[in-house]
């Protein structure tokens, strides 16, 4: 097998050649089709996340076929076609486990991050943790399901059911989940970097009903707000933009420290919450959901070998939506 490793903190990845893993009990081994690059893959080549153990193979947005079975799996064949989320393994027995917060498992092991992930040819996966995927639809196009798609649900079902959203940060998962909210029939305003009309047009291409930079006030009050971007200074903002009793959710695992700001934006029953991970039930929510409300990726393709080149494309902003690696 082939795979883009990560041997020291803010070096390149290094197209290396390893030996052809097999899955141990409870394992599946997965070929690789399509490996989507995700803002947390920047955390972990930074050294952001804490404890990242080296080398490492990053990537948690796979999906592939399973080409090797390991002793007790069940429910999954050979052959058939799955996806690999963040979450990659729990313990099942933590007090979080066994109140069905597996999100907030105290040993947990995530892929691309403590446990190889899908920048490479083939992944070795836990068989819990994936998702059967059907036939429907590109694996180049279903990979940013696995995390944006995914985070970006949880973080919608955190934010409640109120009918003007605000999106802070419109990039991979800000573009799924502008469809999610705009099939719901909610009304969704999109941040992004202040002056980038080129994003701003795309976020009304899919359904924004508003479009703006992040130092704006929307043109009424918001209902909630989602803050994909890893700043820090936009919970404040995204506080002042939302209506009494209002919601703030922060949805990205790594975030810029939070500016001190007065209370009177928290005053007022306005509430501040984080996202953590994913449950598999998300994951069974929001991939069965996902057909119906017709999502259309946006993806930009590049070669397994070109994943530096991918990731400095996402750090500078180069694309719109969401970039994919093609082994």
């Amino acid at each position: 097998m082939h795979a883009m490793l990560l041997k020291r903190i803010g070096g390149p990845l290094e197209w290396t050649e390893l030996p052809e893993r097999r899955p141990g009990p409870g394992e599946i081994r997965v070929r690789v089709g399509a490996c989507g690059v995700c803002r947390t893959d920047l955390h972990v080549l930074d050294g952001e996340l804490p404890d990242i153990p080296l080398p490492i193979i990053p990537g948690h947005e796979v999906v592939g076929r399973v080409d090797a079975l390991g002793a007790g799996v069940e429910g999954l064949h050979l052959g058939q076609r799955v996806g690999l989320p963040w979450l990659g393994h729990t313990c099942g027995s933590c007090p979080y486990c066994v109140g069905r917060q597996e999100n907030l498992c105290d040993q947990p092991l995530f892929h691309g991050y403590t446990r190889d992930g899908g920048y490479a040819t083939a992944v070795i996966a836990d068989a819990r943790f994936a998702f059967p995927l059907g036939e429907q639809g590109s694996d180049e196009a279903l990979a940013p399901l696995l995390c944006a798609g995914l985070i970006g649900w949880r973080a919608l079902v955190m934010a409640g059911e109120g009918r003007r959203l605000g999106l802070y940060g419109f990039g991979a998962a800000a573009h799924i989940l502008a469809q999610v909210a705009a099939w719901q029939g909610r009304e969704v305003y999109a941040f992004t970097r202040p002056g980038d009309d080129e994003s701003q047009r795309f976020a009304r291409s899919l359904g924004a009903v508003w479009a703006g930079g992040s130092d704006e006030m929307p043109p009424q009050p918001l209902d909630a707000a989602i803050v994909f971007a890893a700043v820090g200074a936009l919970v404040p903002a995204a506080l002042q933009a939302v209506r009494k009793g209002g919601r703030v959710v922060c949805a990205g695992i790594h975030m810029s420290d939070i500016p001190s700001f007065p209370y009177r934006l928290l005053w007022q029953e306005r509430q501040l919450r984080s996202v953590a991970n994913l449950t598999r039930q998300d994951g069974i929510d929001f991939l069965g959901l996902a057909p119906q409300v017709g999502i259309v990726t946006h993806t930009r393709p590049y070669a397994l070998a070109q994943a530096n080149e991918a990731l400095a494309d996402l750090r500078a902003g180069r694309f719109d939506g969401a970039a994919v690696l093609l082994p």
